[in-house]
């Protein structure tokens, strides 16, 4: 065979990634859904997928290719494998060594992590065992201080545990791993890996937002301690006492049944839709079902020449409709994995490298996308519009100023809980290997909490964060707070723009065309400049959770007052999609007559399975 038989095409790379890409998603599905009957499928799929985007000769073959390509679009797109298959595999000998190290550290940990347990005091006194998010949930909402306390002492045992089982040699192998491939350190290698930022990028914005926002969370914190007692500002008692209580009178008001309705009206008359994309929607709690919400795409969208391909997409989550608050979880859950889904369904570029959630996609550049969408239903003009009573009553302003204003005052301290993590891995990551120990390291981690958090120690111990230990979020934590400042750029450009969000119909064409449609073939850097014509900065945020509360009550006032004369848009709730509202095996409802028919049928099953 000639060399240039042996040269693969654009048609090919494509073809083989969505065959391993859609058989591990489908096997994904049907295991987190608790419906798959064979263990090994999802790990045979897996091991698959690995095998293929981490085999260093896919890199070979995309570098062949590219001299080849004549046309300018297949150019562009054997070059988005090029950085896919950079993302994800791994030239350098000594990096492939310590890559395989590493896995087997990770595993190790993990094994011991799961078997290890955390203890806490209960209200009558007695030991009882928990997993971090029971001693954290009892952190922010026990009323017993004992119970508190025992569960923060918990949480600072987990960090001695993790000091003292292999962690300290997990940081210094990340390091080594980095260095062999040119990094300074393992946290300079994830950010550009991730966001494709230098160091110095990252911190510019990073420190820029802590000197904004430094005041603002000493001051809510000295209110706190003048109000409550100094007691009050400790890492157990902290979250307790600026705990809001706007849950139970907002509950009624938005009830589980109607937030399918709620969502599709909502994103229909923003202008979003799905470009004919397969929705399946796995909403409910049961057992064996994996217990975190996700969006996932067996099929990504792309164009295969002049045919359009349209997204196939899964998303989840884990409500019980009679609890109070569900309704508003259901609601963020949908606006959430809705927003992720609808920006997966509009990438229009010509090959499935750029729709998907993999690196290269950065992390921040994906969250952007739904939680600018989930921020919506906490706008008190959304809530006018949509939170109704089973009696058709419109949510009172007193319910929605106190959701608002109950919990605002904490957001600084919120972000910054954010912001330390980068902060304290940066100079974990770059502390020198002899000095590496668990003194050492407790150390800086209560230093940094004191610097950002502005407290002795934080209700949630850094070093008892699972994201440092996990191969694929280690050193990736600030992405969160890059789509939280990317969420506020955004919606301070509509603002600006068009003077509203609440059903605006140009929002879904402006983020379909300059946030969605490029897909990872821009950064995301470079999609927040291209919508708002700025560098991706955390201003607007800073300046959001600088704002005092009687300010940002009468900006939602005035915003309720535009929204009540505008009124609601007549709307069908089409999203140009094919919905399946399914719970495991049995279909629910879906949309292949009627959205309204499928909105009712949702109802009576939430009414009849969930009575109140």
């Amino acid at each position: 065979m000639s060399p240039s038989k042996e040269i693969k095409t654009l048609d090919q790379f494509n073809r083989e990634y969505l065959a391993v890409h859609t058989s591990k998603e489908d096997f994904f599905w049907t295991t987190y859904m608790a419906m798959e009957k064979d263990e090994h499928a999802l790990q045979n799929a897996e091991n698959a997928y690995k095998s293929y985007i981490s085999d260093p000769q896919r890199l070979t073959e995309v570098r062949a290719a590219l001299p080849q390509a004549k046309d300018p679009r297949e150019k562009t797109a054997l070059l988005g494998w090029l950085n896919f298959f950079e993302a994800n595999a791994i030239e350098n000998p000594e990096a492939q060594r310590l890559q395989k190290k590493l896995i087997e550290l990770e595993q190790q940990i993990y094994q011991k992590r799961s078997k290890h347990k955390l203890q806490y005091i209960s209200p009558t006194g007695e030991t009882k065992d928990g997993s971090s998010v029971v001693l954290a949930t009892n952190i922010a909402a026990s009323e017993d201080e004992r119970t508190r306390k025992s569960s923060h002492e918990g949480l600072l045992g987990l960090e001695q545990w993790v000091l003292t089982n292999g962690f300290i040699e997990l940081v210094k192998t990340r390091n080594e791993f980095a260095r062999a491939q040119g990094f300074k350190s393992y946290f300079d290698y994830r950010v550009f890996k991730n966001e494709r930022m230098t160091h110095d990028e990252l911190f510019a914005i990073l420190k820029e937002f802590e000197e904004m926002t430094r005041e603002s969370c000493r001051k809510h914190l000295d209110s706190v301690a003048k109000e409550k007692g100094t007691e009050a500002i400790l890492g157990h008692n902290l979250k307790y006492a600026v705990a809001g209580s706007a849950e139970k009178k907002l509950n009624p008001y938005l009830p589980f049944k109607n937030s399918l309705e709620a969502w599709c009206k909502s994103f229909a008359r923003l202008g979003i839709e799905y470009r004919g994309a397969t929705l399946t929607l796995d909403l409910f709690d049961r057992k064996g079902k994996y217990e975190n919400g996700f969006m996932h795409g067996p099929q990504p969208c792309f164009y295969d020449h002049e045919r359009w391909i349209p997204a196939r997409i899964n998303f989840t989550s884990n409500a019980t409709p009679n609890l109070i608050g569900s309704g508003k979880k259901g609601l963020g859950t949908l606006f959430h994995e809705g927003g992720h889904a609808a920006h997966f369904a509009n990438i229009t570029m010509n090959s499935p490298c750029f729709s998907m959630e993999y690196p290269p996609t950065s992390m921040a550049y994906a969250e952007t996308q739904s939680m600018f969408c989930d921020s919506l239903i906490e706008d008190g003009d959304w809530l006018k519009l949509y939170a109704q009573n089973t009696a058709g009553e419109t949510i009172p302003d007193e319910v929605i100023r106190l959701l608002l204003t109950s919990d605002h005052p904490f957001k600084a301290f919120q972000e910054r809980s954010i912001l330390v993590v980068p902060f304290f891995e940066d100079r974990l990551y770059r502390m020198p290997e002899s000095e590496l120990n668990s003194e050492a390291i407790t150390r800086l981690a209560r230093q940094c909490e004191q610097e950002i958090l502005l407290i002795d120690c934080s209700p949630r111990p850094l070093l008892s964060i699972p994201h440092l230990l996990g191969a694929e979020s280690a050193c990736s934590y600030q992405g969160y707070l890059l789509a939280h400042m990317a969420v506020y750029q955004t919606r301070s450009h509509f603002l600006k723009k068009y003077g509203y969000l609440a059903d605006n119909p140009k929002i879904g064409p402006d983020l379909a065309q300059h946030y969605w449609a490029p897909g990872n073939s821009l950064s995301h850097k470079e999609t927040v400049k291209n919508l708002t014509g700025k560098t991706l900065s955390g201003r607007e945020l800073a300046e959001y959770c600088n704002q005092d509360n009687d300010e940002l009550w009468a900006e939602t006032q005035s915003k309720i007052d535009s929204a009540l004369v505008r009124g609601a848009t007549p709307t069908t709730g089409d999203l140009n999609a094919k919905i399946r509202i399914v719970h495991g095996a049995e279909q629910i409802a879906n949309n292949e007559e009627t959205m309204e028919g499928m909105w009712r049928h949702f109802a009576e099953w939430v009414t009849s399975h969930y009575p109140e």
